[in-house]
């Protein structure tokens, strides 16, 4: 397994994880695939999105791969009146990092990280590592700590 720069940073901070590696499939479009691939329940696995505020610019939101991500209540976390996912293009040249590979450890630049509160229910979740069929499985409050998330409501009922 190689070791991203997800890890390192990891590694650097003295934050615990432990790394699974799956088959990346490039149908899967909401990260189900992850979760069956590493063994982990779907509420457990996290997707990262990159949208844009109306204010504040880019914002990171993290949910489960089972879930949708209510644009309303990511708007009102983030005090946005209006919340836009970027278009698929834009996230390698904001992030650094590609679609279905997308960590909110390592991003080029430090955006306003919103994190499902669903997470605190667990003892572990797992997120992107940074690419695609790599993911870092940690607490999630190590997790906010690290990248500044605020844990709020964020999921479609």
């Amino acid at each position: 397994m190689t070791k991203t720069n997800a890890m390192r940073l990891l590694e650097q901070a003295g934050i615990p994880y432990r790394a699974a590696e799956y088959v990346y499939d490039e149908t899967d479009l909401n990260g189900m695939h992850a979760a069956e691939g590493i063994g982990m329940p779907a509420e457990q696995v996290f997707k990262t999105l990159v949208a844009r505020g109306d204010r504040h610019g880019c914002l990171v939101f993290c949910i489960p791969v089972c879930c949708e991500l209510d644009l309303r209540k990511a708007a009102k976390a983030a005090g946005e009146k209006k919340v836009e996912l970027v278009h698929v293009k834009e996230l390698l040249g904001l992030t650094g990092y590609i679609r279905g590979g997308c960590s909110p450890i390592g991003m080029k630049k430090r955006f306003p990280t919103f994190l499902e509160e669903t997470a605190q229910l667990y003892d572990e979740i797992a997120v992107s590592a940074g690419q695609r069929g790599c993911q870092l499985i940690l607490s999630p409050d190590a997790l906010a700590e690290y990248v500044g998330a605020v844990f709020c409501d964020l999921t479609e009922a």
